[in-house]
């Protein structure tokens, strides 16, 4: 092969480059080796796709509360998953408004200071404060507890399993007004 204003070598260099292109494309043998113009050419060996199995670590929950329209929007790592309707305190008994780390979970908790009421699926934020499920499901959309925030049990699970699966140190509870 005569190639003008190329050398023979710098030709055949190109013919090596584009032969283990091609036997990467094609699927050739990653351990195979071709000879061409008498020098001697090993394919790329292609590289396996991390395994889509791996667990990622833990994941950032944040639960905004917004008292003003009695609604909570939980982000799963800055991702809007949920919207939930809430009951926060009413009267005196006013829900605190900032933000806090969750503390500790109770699956089936009843309140020692208000006649052992039914707390299911407890996310304890601050002082004794909680997002938890109610059984008082016509007031949600309005203020109608003691502080914490209700929401209806099923919602109130689905938050107390993520923030259960990705440790309380990662799931924060913000409340405005």
């Amino acid at each position: 092969m005569r190639i003008k204003g190329l050398g023979r070598a710098a030709a055949r260099g190109w013919h090596v480059g584009l032969l283990a292109v091609g036997m990467a494309v094609v699927g050739g043998n990653p351990a195979a080796a071709e000879l061409l113009d008498g020098m001697r050419v090993a394919s790329i060996e292609t590289v396996e796709p991390a395994a889509e199995n791996e667990k990622p670590g833990p994941q950032t929950i944040v639960a905004r509360v917004d008292l003003s329209d009695q609604t909570m929007h939980v982000y799963v790592d800055e991702k809007l998953t949920h919207v939930f309707t809430v009951s926060s305190g009413r009267g005196s008994y006013r829900t605190p408004t900032g933000r806090w780390t969750a503390e500790w979970l109770s699956p089936r908790h009843r309140s020692r200071k208000y006649n052992n009421a039914p707390m299911p699926w407890s996310v304890f934020f601050y002082r004794g404060y909680a997002v938890h499920g109610t059984t008082d499901l016509k007031r949600l959309g309005s203020p109608a507890s003691h502080g914490c925030i209700r929401l209806h049990p099923d919602n109130a699970e689905t938050f107390f399993k993520l923030v259960k699966a990705n440790g309380t140190e990662n799931a924060l509870v913000s409340i405005v007004r």
